[in-house]
């Protein structure tokens, strides 16, 4: 299992998100529909393998060593959650997997399986309502696993995300989001754009 602090600081995590040009200002569609000023695009951050592997050893950092100790298996929702997953994988030193969505809800595919009670974490790159996670976790389940937390690089949710287990987010992100109908005058006259790897809005 990981050993090795970097006992990175909140200012160094945004910091390498804005080495890599991942925190975006305008007028965003988020996953769940919202909207938003900020955005920050954890695939930009993830492309260098180094920086990915620092922002993962960081993140297996803030979860207890007694309950890292249980992880057996780590799983991530795709397509956000594949890189981070992978590089939590090798950071606890367990094997890495992702669910899809080939017919709209999430499933183990590729030969990924769980045995009965393999201890999953679940690690998405941002978690905004946390609907997303909850319909991963359920496919772990679904697949014999035993999520015992969720992790995240990003929680735009303000806290407020309840994921059924303990949530360990690297950073939070308190930038305020708004139903397309509630727009600030501001936001409204910008053109919005959709970053993210869905095209259809759909709650995450």
């Amino acid at each position: 299992m990981m050993r090795t602090e970097t006992n990175m600081t909140n200012d160094e995590i945004l910091a390498e998100f804005k080495a890599s040009e991942a925190l975006l200002e305008g007028h965003f569609i988020l996953s769940s529909g919202l909207r938003s000023s900020r955005y920050l695009q954890c695939a930009r951050v993830l492309m260098n393998p180094a920086r990915a592997a620092r922002l993962a050893t960081a993140l297996a950092e803030t979860i207890p060593p007694a309950l890292r100790d249980q992880i057996d298996a780590v799983v991530a929702p795709a397509m956000g959650g594949v890189i981070i997953g992978h590089e939590m994988g090798r950071a606890l030193g367990v094997d890495a997997m992702f669910v899809e969505r080939p017919t709209g809800s999430f499933e183990l595919r590729r030969g990924f399986r769980l045995e009965p009670g393999t201890r999953v974490l679940m690690v998405e790159d941002v978690v905004t309502t946390g609907l997303s996670s909850r319909e991963a976790m359920a496919a772990i389940r679904d697949a014999g696993g035993h999520v015992v937390a969720a992790a995240s690089l990003v929680d735009r949710s303000n806290g407020t995300a309840d994921l059924g287990v303990p949530f360990f987010p690297l950073m939070q992100l308190d930038v305020p989001s708004y139903a397309p109908d509630a727009l600030p005058p501001e936001l409204a006259a910008i053109p919005a754009v959709k970053p993210g790897s869905r095209q259809n809005p759909t709650t995450a």
